[in-house]
């Protein structure tokens, strides 16, 4: 038996690595009086982060209290991997931080289904975000287990990844190259890996009295936990690859990047990456800069560059300018080299055997608890086929995508209790367009396509917090058209400016902390107070795609289900019940927030998720 002690909070506490028979047998004894006690903290050890990719491996399983910890070490196979799954099984009180990573680790390697571990499971990082969603760059602690514990149990924390870091460099490892290569029985690899359980065991009281002392809203705990528990099934089932359509993609990505590489160097620019060369051939062809980065640089991302190639944010023409061919360039050569490396390539080199994808999907991902999908898949424009074309669904499936119908403008009116808009959505059929509606409101019958857009950029700009220039930007309308456009919206809604108002005295009297509809808690920056509307609409428009996933699993369409993504759910489903199993879909979606009705339509493509988008298969 390897045995390490350690000092915590001013406690003496003990790691303990069974190496024998009879070691095991003490791990059980030990067992069996702590779980008779409460609940017992588990982590997992591991090879990576890709729990799905060739050779991953499960090296150490650990269990423990607030005082002892096990180490398991699973990867030597036998009796150690045997008495580790024996233990989860008995389990029936669990502590996790980061519950979903764990339970698909423990689901995959060692034959324990998330199904019966979630129910059983606390995940600490769940109830620390429910008390504070920032991270630190937004002046809140984080999620992560060290700094947490730093703050809430012992100061000298250590930080365990920061640590094992440094041991990884002295055996000529590198961080991502780190954990699989490291001795399994290397003594700090074991001491921080004991460690860790005990931190969550000692955690998980404190966090639960301080949502209490915080008076949020019980109800959100579970909740949070159970869209865990259908994320974490979403990213077992993965996405399925059309390699014969990836492998030529990536080939064909990387020939336009060079081809519009080639149009940029004509203007002087040979790299699109830089953007010094691209700032100065732009100055150079007549055009005016005006944002700069904290380093006084011209800035030249997409948000810049964008406009003047008189693009919206869905690489349509706005019609606002002439392009500029070489804004028009140098976009397009970035977004093929990304699309090429980041999407095509990689959705071939992560596959697994099974040629499945299995982005992890973050529930908790922002301040206002929206949740975010790796892989990129986040990003990709509303309009864009090229890559969704490469996601198919299961064979003798459709793809379905069902989204919310101007939810955020619905949560907007049912929040701030807009009464014109309320009306609208109550009263104006299926068909209703609030931006149209908007627009005829201030414009008269006769309000054009040109106007809609305007007035859907401020209503936008009311609910995600953009300003008149960002506006602008998106529209390709003047800032003075667009300062117009907000102070008539504000005219003819002026129950807006009046909540976000109301919003901000109560999050002044709240600590700086405004309390979702929901009952989250959600603070406010001191010099960014007007993002309250943008915070209640994003938190309450995420817990209405929260409640419509819940929705789905009980209704038994979990297994159709692949991802959340904004506002939307996609899913796989077979082809002869697809318009069945839409109906249900749209069930599930449908809602009253306030009496604004919620509603969501279903649209049924072909096999892959770019049939959605215009593609022909």
């Amino acid at each position: 038996m390897q045995t390490f002690h350690h000092p915590v909070a001013g406690d003496r506490v003990t790691i303990r690595v069974p190496e024998t028979t009879d070691d095991l047998g003490a791990f059980w004894e030990w067992l069996s009086k702590a779980r008779a006690r409460g609940p017992i903290a588990v982590d997992t050890e591991t090879t990576g982060l890709r729990i799905y990719s060739t050779g991953y491996g499960l090296r150490t399983v650990q269990f423990g209290d607030a005082h002892d910890a096990w180490v398991l070490l699973y990867e030597r196979g036998g009796e150690h991997a045997h008495y580790a799954r024996e233990a989860l099984r008995r389990c029936r009180d669990i502590h996790i931080h980061n519950a979903m990573f764990d339970w698909l680790v423990l689901d995959r390697h060692a034959g324990i289904p998330l199904e019966n571990l979630a129910p059983v499971t606390t995940d600490t990082r769940i109830l620390a975000t429910l008390i504070d969603p920032r991270a630190p760059f937004g002046g809140g602690v984080g999620t992560g287990l060290k700094p947490l514990s730093a703050k809430w149990i012992d100061p000298a924390a250590p930080d365990t990844q920061g640590g094992l870091t440094a041991v990884f460099r002295s055996l000529g490892l590198t961080k991502e190259t780190g954990w699989a290569g490291i001795p399994l029985t290397h003594p700090t690899f074991l001491l921080y890996a004991g460690l860790d359980v005990i931190f969550t065991a000692r955690l998980a009281p404190i966090l639960r009295a301080e949502l209490e002392r915080l008076s949020v809203r019980p109800a959100l705990v579970p909740y949070e936990h159970t869209i865990a528990r259908i994320c974490a099934v979403m990213q077992r089932a993965g996405l399925l690859v059309d390699r014969e359509y990836a492998e030529p993609l990536a080939g064909r990505l990387t020939e336009d990047a060079e081809r519009y590489g080639a149009v940029a160097a004509r203007y002087g620019v040979s790299s699109v990456n830089s953007s010094a060369q691209v700032a100065d051939a732009l100055t150079g062809m007549g055009e005016r800069l005006t944002e700069r980065t904290d380093s006084g640089a011209w800035k030249t991302d997409k948000a810049v560059l964008l406009p003047l190639a008189d693009l919206d944010r869905d690489w349509q023409r706005i019609g606002a300018r002439d392009p500029n061919p070489l804004a028009d360039a140098v976009l397009r050569a970035k977004r093929a080299g990304k699309w090429g490396t980041a999407y095509a390539q990689a959705f071939l080199e992560n596959a697994d055997a099974d040629s499945r994808i299995h982005p992890v999907i973050a529930p908790l991902a922002a301040r206002t608890g929206r949740m975010s999908v790796t892989d990129g898949l986040h990003q990709l424009p509303s309009s864009d086929h090229i890559i969704r074309r490469a996601i198919l669904a299961e064979p003798g499936h459709v793809m379905i995508s069902t989204d919310f119908q101007a939810v955020e403008m619905r949560v907007l009116a049912a929040l701030a209790k807009v009464r014109r808009m309320i009306d609208g959505f109550v009263n104006g059929g299926s068909e209703f367009d609030i931006h149209m509606f908007t627009a005829q409101l201030i414009k008269g019958a006769g309000a054009t396509t040109k106007e809609r857009k305007l007035f859907k950029g401020a209503g936008f700009g009311k609910v995600y917090g953009g300003g008149i220039t960002t506006i602008a930007r998106q529209t390709g309308a003047p800032e003075s058209e667009i300062a117009q456009a907000v102070a008539e919206y504000d005219r003819v809604f002026p129950e807006i400016k009046r909540a976000s108002s109301r919003w901000q005295r109560q999050a002044f009297q709240n600590g700086m902390v405004f309390i979702s509809a929901t009952g989250r808690r959600l603070p406010l920056d001191r010099d960014r107070t007007y993002s309250v509307v943008n915070y209640a609409c994003q938190s309450a428009a995420r817990d209405l795609l929260g409640q419509a996933l819940i929705n789905a699993s009980e209704s038994g369409l979990l297994d159709y289900c692949r991802l959340p993504i904004h506002d939307e759910i996609l899913a796989s489903a077979p082809r002869e019940d697809a318009t069945e199993i839409a109906r249900e879909f749209e069930r599930c979606m449908t809602t009253d927030l306030y009496g604004v009705p919620i509603t969501a339509d279903a649209e049924i493509g072909g096999r892959s998720w770019g049939s959605l988008y215009g593609a022909d298969h």
